[in-house]
């Protein structure tokens, strides 16, 4: 088997898209048996606030865990992790191997924070978007 990879999702708090990056690419690779990635998420202003109601609510109609969870601050840069921003004003924050969803997707991915519940589903379907762009690239480079 390859070397694990390890993934990481940034945004702003990480109650909203990282989160929900995070959450929806593991049931992803549940779904694909999917095995080798170990998958996190992180916020550069994250404060210790819970997974936000309104991401909880579109996890759940996705299928993925909707369970609490602190947000967690991007403190300690791993180098063996490959970090995926939200924003490119995110990407210039992380000083390490660091990509962004515009890398991906050729668009940031805006915070839905304090929105309603249909930014959150755009955001999710847009997560989703860029997270079958990056597992096709890891996939692709695995079979090499």
């Amino acid at each position: 088997m390859d070397k694990e990879i390890k993934l990481c999702f940034v945004c702003t708090g990480n109650t909203c898209r990282s989160i929900m990056a995070e959450r929806l690419l593991k049931k992803i690779m549940k779904d694909r048996k999917i095995k080798g990635l170990k998958v996190s998420s992180r916020g550069i202003n994250a404060l210790g606030d819970n997974i936000s109601s309104q991401a909880k609510v579109i996890l759940k109609r996705f299928g993925a865990s909707d369970k609490d969870r602190k947000s967690i601050k991007l403190k300690k840069i791993d180098k063996s992790t490959l970090y995926v921003a939200m924003t490119d004003n995110i990407k210039k924050q992380i000083d390490g191997r660091v990509i962004s969803m515009r890398d991906l997707l050729g668009y940031d991915i805006t915070d839905p924070y304090g929105q309603g519940l249909e930014v959150y589903n755009e955001t999710a379907v847009q997560l989703l978007e860029g997270i079958d762009v990056l597992l096709t690239k890891i996939l692709n480079v695995r079979s090499k």
